[in-house]
């Protein structure tokens, strides 16, 4: 199946830029043409940009690490929180925190006083405090919800960052590139796509088109959750085959060798006997073969 179509690309607007004195020329190579004072994007470029943006997410969840969806502005903070939630991912959908990336250990206490304030409204500290404290701290939890909601489980940086809009998104790009992030971007005509990993070419404007590019991250992400969970079961049906291997050779083995009763009883028996003779016993069947004896002094009288 296709990462996008040209068809759902052109309905949702993703083509149209912004007016031709607005533009930044480092974006000429993804500029098709201009009408009415509008630059047209290149959807052929879009669409092999998609493409390369959905091959990195994909290989970066493979390998474990996780996506940041980032998009605070109006038009993007429902979908990101949107997607971001339906594949299991960290979102920063209302402000981008000076030093979330750089500075991660200050934001990770952050997180656990968001956690911290939400245990204790539900084990019930609130009822030994009076109204005025309550509702201090449920106006310092409300503000950390905000702000740090969508990353409250994340527990180290991200494998791969995804912008909308990087002009706005400005210190989130300039962190990402100090922490050797790579970033997949959405870039509009008037955006810069230098230092982007991989900058998608779309107009970052429209609901539409923002919810098009945000849901072909996320499924993304999950083809790699899919791609994950299906070599777990590859190695446990593995695993499967060995044990029942095993046990067809044990029960093979079973069949076939044979105990001989009657020698392992004779083994027995002389083993018994050697232990007697040691001990100085003698055996009842050893009888018959003779008493041999020697009468010392009868010996030497016949000499």
């Amino acid at each position: 199946m296709a990462v996008v179509t040209m068809k759902s690309l052109l309905e949702s607007g993703v083509h149209f830029g912004h007016q031709v004195k607005r533009w930044d020329p480092r974006m000429k190579k993804f500029i098709f043409a201009e009408r009415n004072g509008i630059h047209i994007i290149d959807l052929q470029k879009t669409i092999q940009s998609i493409k390369d943006a959905y091959e990195a997410v994909r290989k970066t969840v493979v390998a474990g690490k996780s996506v940041l969806f980032v998009g605070t502005k109006k038009q993007a903070q429902q979908a990101i929180q949107k997607e971001a939630e339906r594949c299991g991912m960290y979102f920063v959908n209302n402000r981008w925190l000076g030093g979330m990336l750089t500075n991660f250990v200050t934001i990770k206490r952050s997180l656990l006083r968001l956690k911290k304030l939400e245990k204790m409204e539900v084990d019930g500290s609130f009822e030994n405090l009076t109204k005025k404290e309550v509702a201090a701290l449920n106006k310092e939890r409300s503000k950390l919800q905000k702000n740090l909601g969508g990353i409250k489980e994340m527990k180290e940086l991200p494998g791969i960052l995804f912008i909308i809009d990087t002009k706005m998104e400005t210190i989130a790009v300039a962190e990402a590139k100090r922490m050797n992030i790579p970033i997949v971007a959405v870039v509009d005509t008037n955006c810069n796509p230098d230092g982007i990993d991989f900058p998608i070419p779309g107009n970052d404007d429209a609901i539409r088109a923002i919810t098009l590019f945000t849901q072909i991250i996320a499924n993304a992400v999950i083809e790699a959750d899919n791609e994950a969970g299906l070599k777990i079961i590859e190695t446990l049906g593995d695993e499967d085959e060995d044990m029942e291997e095993m046990m067809n050779d044990m029960s093979y083995r079973e069949e076939n060798e044979e105990i001989d009763i009657e020698s392992y009883t004779s083994r027995e028996e002389e083993t018994a006997k050697t232990e007697n003779s040691a001990a100085g016993e003698s055996d009842p069947e050893d009888d018959d073969v003779g008493d041999f004896s020697l009468d010392v002094d009868k010996v030497y009288e016949e000499e």
